[in-house]
């Protein structure tokens, strides 16, 4: 099995408020800085999207993929690989954890296999920079939307 790379953070809201901003794909180039296009492509029977197109462009990687979803619960989503032009796999999972009266631990995992060679030393600190930019987007969205 794969390597993982994972990271928490703290964010001083709710849950749901959290989950709220992760499932609100359409604003995800808002905050996320490599996302530049969302596509929902397929929901469940909740509303959640089951299928995203995402358009990347993390610099020297530009990317269109699609991503499946599967969300567990209020506190659990993760995600695979459809299809991508720069990726052979992507796996990858929030879990939101309450901590206290009105936060949330916030643990983002992930595991990535490019198509090009790379030493698995540089895939992972390359997973841990798109994770810490991604938490660090998150915790900075959801506490600009707390009233």
């Amino acid at each position: 099995m794969a390597e993982h790379t994972s990271s928490s953070i703290m964010i001083e809201a709710a849950p749901a408020d959290v989950m709220e901003v992760i499932a609100d794909f359409a604003r995800y180039p808002d905050w996320t800085g490599e996302v530049k296009e969302a596509e929902v492509l397929g929901t469940d029977g909740q509303g959640r999207a089951e299928q995203v197109r995402l358009v990347m462009d993390a610099g020297a990687i530009k990317d269109d993929q699609v991503l499946a979803y599967t969300w567990t619960g209020d506190h659990e989503v993760s995600w695979s690989l459809v299809k991508s032009q720069m990726l052979r796999s992507l796996d990858g999972s929030y879990l939101l954890k309450p901590a206290g009266s009105d936060a949330t631990e916030v643990t983002y995992q992930l595991t990535v296999d490019v198509k090009i060679p790379m030493l698995g030393m540089i895939k992972r600190k390359a997973e841990k920079v798109i994770i810490d930019r991604a938490l660090a987007g998150l915790k900075k969205r959801v506490e600009s939307e707390e009233k």
